[in-house]
C-alpha cells in the first residue's frame, strides 16, 4: 500500500475514534450510572457518595445505582469497579484507605491505585475522631494517656479493619503519646460501634461522618479529634494537637473514580456536575452536618493528591508493622 494511502488510512481511522468517543460522551448518559461503594451501608464513604450522587442526580436527571461491595478493606469493590468496562457507566467512591494505604498494607493488590483507575474529583476530607463508650471512666485524652502509661496493654483499642485509616491514625496517636493498646480490628464499623458502646471495647476511632450521629444521642463520648483544627459540628471537642501532641494532624478523604480509559469527556463531565453540586449550600451543609468538609476540584488535583498520600501512607505502615497477606 502506497505510503499516502497508509496515512490517510489512519487519519481516517482517528478520525472515527474520536467521532466514536464524542458520540459517546454526547449521547451519556443513556441508562444509570453504577456507583460503587467498597464499604457497608452506613458507614462514613456510603453517606458521602449517597449524599452527592442524589444532589447530582436532583440536578441533572441522571441515575445512581448505589452498589455497596465491602470486603477486603475496600480491595474488592474498587477491584470490581477497576474491572468493569470503561464506559462511563460505572464509578467508584476511594478513600485514603483503598487508594493509598493499601498499596503497601497487602502484600498483593488486585489492582493498581493509578495505572488502573482514572480519578474524577476529590468530594470530601473528614478528621477522625477517637470516642469511648458513655460508661467508662475516661473523660479526656489525658485520662487514657494517663491509665495506659500506668498498666501498659491494659487497654484496647478497636478500629474498623486492619491498615485502615482509622487504625494507622490511632497507631500514630500510641507513637505520638509514647504508649501501647491491644488494637482489635473489625471487618467495617456496625460490630465495633456495638462493642464500644456496651463497653465491651474500651476505645475506638473512626470517621466523624461514621460516629457523629452515636455522638450527638449521647451513646460515644468523643474524646479527640485527630485534624490540626477542631471540627465545626464537634465544637467542643479538642483536638490531638491541642491536647498536648503538637503538629498532630490525620485526616481520611474520599473521592470518585472510572476504569482507566473511561473516556475523558465523560469524566470531564462527572467532574462538572458532582463540582457544581458540592457548591450547593444544602448539601455543603449536609455533608457539614455529618462532620464531612465538602472540596471539588480538578481531576488532576484530585490524581496528584493520590500519587502524593501513597508514600506517606506507606510510611506510616511499614512503621506500625501492620500487614495483610
Amino acid at each position: 500500500m502506497p505510503t499516502s494511502r497508509r496515512l490517510l488510512l489512519a487519519l481516517a481511522t482517528c478520525c472515527l475514534a474520536t467521532g466514536t468517543a464524542g458520540a459517546l460522551a454526547q449521547s451519556w448518559p443513556a441508562k444509570p450510572i453504577r456507583l460503587v461503594v467498597p464499604f457497608p451501608p452506613g458507614g462514613g464513604t456510603d453517606i458521602i457518595a449517597r449524599e452527592t450522587s442524589q444532589r447530582v442526580a436532583a440536578a441533572t436527571g441522571w441515575t445512581f445505582v448505589i452498589d455497596n461491595k465491602p470486603g477486603a478493606g475496600g480491595n474488592l469493590g474498587v477491584d470490581a469497579a477497576a474491572k468493569s468496562p470503561a464506559d462511563g457507566y460505572t464509578i467508584v467512591i476511594g478513600q485514603t484507605s483503598n487508594l493509598a494505604i493499601n498499596p503497601t498494607l497487602y502484600a498483593r493488590m488486585p489492582y493498581d491505585s493509578q495505572k488502573d483507575l482514572a480519578p474524577i474529583v476529590l468530594l470530601a476530607n473528614s478528621a477522625l475522631v477517637m470516642v469511648t463508650g458513655m460508661n467508662t471512666p475516661y473523660k479526656s485524652l489525658a485520662d487514657v494517656v494517663s491509665v495506659a502509661k500506668a498498666k501498659p496493654g491494659a487497654l484496647n483499642f478497636a478500629s474498623p479493619g486492619n491498615g485502615t485509616v482509622a487504625h494507622l491514625t490511632s497507631e500514630l496517636f500510641q507513637k505520638a503519646a509514647g504508649v501501647k493498646t491491644q488494637h482489635i480490628p473489625y471487618k467495617g464499623a456496625a460490630q465495633a460501634l456495638t462493642d464500644v458502646i456496651s463497653g465491651g471495647v474500651d476505645l475506638y476511632m473512626s470517621s466523624v461522618p461514621t460516629l457523629i450521629g452515636q455522638i450527638r444521642n449521647q451513646k460515644l463520648r468523643a474524646l479527640a479529634v485527630s485534624s490540626a483544627s477542631r471540627v465545626d459540628d464537634l465544637p467542643n471537642v479538642p483536638t490531638i494537637n491541642e491536647s498536648g501532641f503538637k503538629g498532630f494532624d490525620a485526616v481520611t478523604w474520599f473521592g470518585l473514580l472510572a476504569p482507566a480509559g473511561t473516556p475523558k469527556d465523560v469524566i470531564d463531565r462527572l467532574n462538572g456536575e458532582f463540582n457544581k453540586a458540592l457548591q450547593n449550600p444544602e448539601l455543603r451543609k449536609k455533608l457539614g452536618d455529618e462532620g464531612a468538609d465538602p472540596v471539588g476540584g480538578t481531576v488532576e488535583q484530585f490524581a496528584t493528591l493520590i500519587r502524593d498520600e501513597i508514600p506517606r501512607w506507606g510510611k506510616v505502615v511499614k512503621d506500625s508493622g501492620a500487614k495483610v497477606d
